[in-house]
């Protein structure tokens, strides 16, 4: 099968078309189904594909997408709002956690070095399972995404030392081995660029800061302006990439550099462009990494030491659990979203596979012990779907813990409101709502104009709003209301029609071109919109009145006659606008009531308030 590329494409897809719907329609998730279609075809199940670890490398990319994606939805004012929860609860969660672990395993009777390169192994999460699912259920901005982000980042950060640190403890303590420990710590001493390697890594992340200001921007503008999608996909690619390769260089975790580079571009214009382009290359890659773990899983051992094997998993997931909501209890967390970070850390993270490889290869662990460990970690993977499932059925209910916070918060005053389109039109609605308080996103498909208004101190986003994935990104699934203020008779309906098919509950008010127009959105159930041209016309008309004579009090009452008249007319008119004989036949009826109406009006005297002030 490996060396058959396109029929191990070919499984792998069948795998997951077949596996991860049927697990979502069950309720175990996306990530048992596609755990459970790499056991399925992987060496240990029905052998279609058998290179799990090359899989697993190329797979690894979508942790290093889904870091970018996470700091794109960061701005540099919330990772410092979040300095404490990274200190307080992702430093020590790893240490903790890793000396509670070494301990267990010496006290199996692993060696002492051996046991606290385990324990550091183990201590570290799975970034791909913990956010892929705090995403899917929408709980990245509350305490528990936040606080499992925090501690995600440390671990993240912690990987490099952690392998810097394993040949030192693989020595043996044997005098050789003590000599060579000493005169290698003497070697690091004197050696200059050991000294240099923390101004290194400000430089490198100063750099990345004017790079991102100064460079990267201005090639977005660019590239945006030629209008080719392709090429500000590829564009977004290499800026994951690049960020990713800037760190690895520098000595640190390529998932951290692709964090930092998505949080230099969280408040940039594209942001949301970059999220929409990148996000179905990062699901995918996500999924294949779940199949390679589930390819992992060596039967063999499960079937040789069940009960060991069943020990090791129950003892990392239990210590994690109870470490985690002691720590989340710490911080004052809600007993709901302590349970759930609890919850979502409980696994060995991806990176323990590579500490474990390390150390079996600096001879730090049997061949033996390196097999079982590795079958525990992807077995703790399994587990996490599990009890998220148990969490929803069983506490969850009783908790109430989402439903609770929720009923207690009250944003009457900042309402999210998407804007679609920022030309004349959108520029005074949103003006008005922005008066009253009310908080926008704001969107444009027109980099010169974004860069216009921009200089005047207006934050406006780029991107195409007719498109789906673009307004997942922009946060309409969470929107009270989306204005559609584009230009374009089909672009606004198509827009309209996306809504009411993706997000219906979210409210919409459009721009409606004419008479005809106004109806099609009337069709797709858009009930708040305004003719672009009827306003102004009727506006027009009442001063042309006065300026021919009529007093000022006249003109104003005519023309609100003749938009009641008008928009009753409208209204009157969609039931039969599908039959032309009818439709022209009512609008003729009509102009000629509305004219008579309005003569009325005209020859009506207004009522003198003060004639019937004297009258009582």
């Amino acid at each position: 099968m490996e060396n058959n590329l396109l029929l191990a494409i070919f499984v792998l897809l069948a795998a997951t078309v077949a596996l991860v719907p049927l697990a979502k329609a069950l309720g175990l998730g996306t990530v048992l189904g596609y755990l459970a279609a790499g056991v399925l075809i992987g060496p240990y199940g029905l052998g279609l594909v058998s290179d799990s670890d090359t899989i697993r490398h190329i797979a690894e990319f979508g942790i290093v997408m889904m870091l970018f994606l996470i700091g794109l939805d960061l701005q540099p004012s919330e990772i410092w709002r979040m300095r404490n929860k990274v200190m307080g609860l992702g430093v020590t969660q790893l240490l903790l956690t890793a000396a509670a672990l070494a301990f267990v395993f010496t006290a199996l009777d692993f060696a002492l070095n051996t046991s606290i390169i385990i324990g550091l192994a183990l201590a570290m999460s799975s970034t791909a399972i913990a956010m892929q699912t705090a995403q899917q259920r929408d709980i990245t901005r509350t305490d528990a995404g936040r606080g499992s982000l925090a501690i995600l980042l440390v671990q993240d950060v912690a990987v490099i030392p952690i392998l810097a640190a394993v040949p030192l403890l693989a020595l043996s303590s044997t005098s050789a081995a003590v000599d060579a420990e000493v005169g290698a710590a003497v070697a690091v001493l004197e050696n200059p660029a050991a000294w240099v390697t923390p101004l290194i890594l400000i430089g490198t992340f100063v750099a990345a800061m004017t790079a991102g200001r100064f460079l990267v921007r201005p090639l977005l503008r660019w590239v945006a302006r030629t209008g080719v999608r392709e090429a500000f996909t590829a564009l977004g690619l290499a800026l994951v990439v690049g960020a990713a390769l800037l760190t690895q260089y520098a000595g640190l975790s390529p998932a951290l550099g692709a964090f930092i580079g998505g949080v230099l571009l969280a408040d940039s214009e594209y942001r949301h462009e970059l999220e929409s382009n990148i996000e179905p290359f990062k699901g995918l890659l996500l999924g294949l990494f779940f199949i390679s773990v589930g390819m992992s899983i060596a039967f063999s051992v499960l079937w040789a030491e069940p009960l060991r094997l069943l020990a090791t998993v129950l003892a990392i997931v239990s210590i994690k659990i109870v470490i985690l909501f002691v720590l989340a209890s710490l911080f004052r967390m809600h007993l709901g979203d302590r349970l759930l970070v609890a919850i979502l850390l409980s696994q060995a993270g991806e990176f323990a596979f590579v500490v474990l490889q390390f150390a079996q290869s600096a001879n730090a662990l049997p061949q033996g012990d390196y097999d079982l460990l590795v079958v525990a970690v992807a077995l703790t993977m399994m587990t996490t779907p599990v009890l998220l499932l148990l969490f929803d059925r069983l506490v969850a209910p009783r908790l109430d813990a989402r439903g609770d916070r929720r009923t207690g918060d009250t944003f009457d005053e900042h309402r999210k409101i998407v804007v679609l389109g920022y030309g004349r039109f959108g520029q005074i609605v949103t003006r008005m709502l922005r008066a009253q308080g009310f908080d926008m996103t704001l969107i444009d498909d027109d980099p010169a104009q974004i860069e216009l208004v921009r200089r005047f101190g207006v934050k406006v986003f780029y991107g195409d709003g007719a498109r789906v994935d673009l307004l997942h990104s922009a946060g309409v699934a969470d929107a009270e209301l989306v204005v559609i203020a584009v230009a374009g008779r089909d672009r606004i309906l198509a827009i309209a029609r996306n809504l009411r098919r993706h997000f219906p509950h979210v409210a919409i008010a459009a721009r409606a071109v004419d008479r005809g127009h106004a109806h099609d959105l009337m069709a797709l159930g858009v009930e708040v919109f305004e003719r672009e041209t009827f306003l102004s016309a009727l506006s027009l008309g009442a001063q042309v009145l006065v300026k021919l004579g009529r007093p000022p009090e006249e003109a104003d009452r005519l023309a609100r006659a003749f938009e009641r008249h008008d928009n009753q007319l409208l209204v009157d008119s969609f039931e039969v606008r599908s039959d032309e004989l009818a439709y022209i036949g009512m609008l003729r009826n009509s102009m000629n009531l509305l004219d008579d109406a309005m003569r009325s009006d005209a020859m009506a005297k207004p009522i003198d308030t003060d004639d019937l002030k004297r009258t009582e």
